[in-house]
């Protein structure tokens, strides 16, 4: 088992940044692959990036591309989801979650999930 809570999430205005972490406790941190998804109110819940434990690739959704960028600190067993330039539509509640078996797009990807932390971009 692993228990993942994201933390950081805030009320920001366009234009401006935050970073999201996500703590892990349990299993060895460092063996799983980790992805950020988010969900709008009203939407589905949609990918935003992962990060790799081995060589630690990372790969993101195109809306987010050049302004979000995901790191690992696998010694404190945390992730980091910093976000800049940020827009009204990524406003969301933002999840990380983790994999042993392989990174991602998908939530089927993902065997531990997050509570969630609220972002919200104000224009």
């Amino acid at each position: 088992q692993v228990q993942l809570v994201e933390t950081g999430g805030g009320l920001v205005q366009a234009g401006g940044s935050l970073r999201l972490s996500c703590a892990a406790s349990g299993r060895t941190f460092s063996d799983y692959n980790m992805g950020w998804f988010r969900q709008a109110p009203g939407k589905e819940r949609e990918f935003v990036g992962f990060i790799t434990w081995t060589v630690r690739t990372t790969y993101y959704t195109d809306s987010v591309k050049g302004r979000f960028t995901i790191s690992r600190d696998n010694a404190k067993n945390t992730v980091y989801l910093q976000m800049n330039n940020l827009k009204p539509e990524d406003t969301a509640v933002y999840y990380c979650a983790a994999s042993r078996r392989g990174a991602g797009d998908s939530q089927n990807d993902y065997d531990y999930w997050g509570q969630g932390t609220q972002v919200t971009v104000s224009s």
